[in-house]
């Protein structure tokens, strides 16, 4: 927060920005009722605001500066100042959004990368991310560009309509916001899901879930699909790994159920600090006994990464310990991520314990599902199967 850009810097990045975009598939660049004002979806921004820029959603206007109303964060800014994500700036007294239709990363990738495992399985999403994020975990695998400006990145030209169009043409069955934090470019985010509603393309969201409980739900009514990372279930781990805190994610959790999104959630544990069975165990019971044991829990296997390159690996038999802990505690889809060939990658009926999908990483081997119901017991298996 606080860093100010001046006029000058905004028309220079504008033009910088304008002379190196190129767009390419296959190259990655360097939620209730709001009692907020209601301000227009789309105006145009001032001339000395870059291309990318729309008018932010969330926000409000105090004694102190204008408050961002998008996520816990809740900065407050003076003119010129920046937010926390790097994407929100305030100019001429209101707050705007530079992270919209300028996205550094552009891919196609198997769903199941997301990982979603019970959501259209061996489909192709769409995946869009530009720079910026309001969280700082100290092992982001993707910290070159969520913690970045879009001012610091290659980024690509594409508006919300010509994503939808590009997705269609690559014949994607979604459009993924993922990769650095789609909280950060929620507006882009939002229209993009509008349109691509319209247009029978479903939107899955990959994210950490630190949003305010208004944005959420509006975001929520176009969303087809989530996975949000549930980082740790204490506070302090939270502040001191995240920069952010443990009961917003929770509500956004409940937010997503509540509007019929399809919802997984990934659990990274990373060695020395969210490797505690005790903690495992206590976010395990939550789950279960405020109606997700059918969600589908990714428990995922740190790397060393970031700042914290001086950890080992997540040993598998952490992540085995984890995934009987949870199904002890009475969740019936656990997931272990990044560990190729473990077998906890395979999707069994939890009504019959049939093999029902198998997979090698992202590949689907065989898929016993018919409709949506397991074809040896001919119950339903959770999910959006079609």
């Amino acid at each position: 927060m606080s860093k100010k850009i001046s006029k000058r810097e905004f028309i220079k990045c504008a033009a910088l920005g304008a002379c190196g975009v190129a767009f390419g598939l296959n190259h990655l660049g360097a939620a209730g009722k709001s009692l907020l004002p209601d301000i227009p979806a789309d105006p145009a921004a001032p001339d000395d605001l870059w291309k990318w820029s729309r008018r932010a959603i969330f926000y409000m206007e105090t004694p102190k500066g204008i408050k961002c109303k998008l996520c816990p964060q809740a900065c407050v800014l003076k003119e010129g100042e920046t937010g926390d994500c790097r994407t929100r700036v305030v100019k001429d007294n209101k707050l705007y959004t530079i992270a919209y239709g300028n996205p550094c990363a552009i891919h196609l990738d198997p769903i199941e990368k997301k990982p979603l495992y019970h959501f259209l399985p061996a489909s192709n999403a769409f995946s869009i991310a530009t720079a910026g994020c309001n969280l700082a975990c100290l092992n982001c695998q993707n910290w070159n560009i969520s913690q970045l400006s879009p001012l610091e990145t290659r980024n690509y030209d594409l508006m919300p309509d010509a994503t939808v169009k590009e997705c269609i043409k690559n014949e994607c069955q979604s459009i993924a916001y993922t990769y650095s934090e789609p909280i950060a470019f929620y507006e882009y985010t939002l229209d993009t899901a509008k349109i691509a509603r319209q247009e029978g393309i479903k939107n899955v969201f990959i994210s950490a879930g630190y949003i305010h409980k208004a944005p959420m739900r509006k975001l929520a009514k176009y969303l087809d699909g989530a996975n949000i990372d549930l980082k740790s279930f204490d506070t302090e781990i939270y502040e001191m790994l995240n920069a952010g805190t443990l009961e917003p994610v929770l509500d956004t959790l409940k937010i997503l159920r509540e509007e019929g999104v399809w919802l997984e959630i990934t659990n990274l544990i990373v060695p020395t600090w969210t490797d505690d069975m005790d903690m495992i165990k206590k976010m395990c019971a939550w789950l279960a006994d405020n109606g997700f044991e059918n969600t589908p829990l990714h428990f995922s296997r740190f790397h060393p990464m970031y700042k914290l390159t001086n950890l080992p690996p997540t040993p598998l038999n952490t992540l085995k310990l984890a995934r009987e802990t949870a199904i002890s505690e009475g969740m019936n889809y656990i997931y272990i991520g990044n560990v190729p060939g473990s077998g906890a990658e395979n999707t069994y009926c939890h009504h019959c314990g049939e093999l029902v999908i198998e997979r090698k990483g992202y590949r689907i081997l065989s898929n016993n599902i018919k409709g949506s119901n397991c074809s040896k017991c001919g119950n339903s298996v959770p999910g959006v199967w079609e």
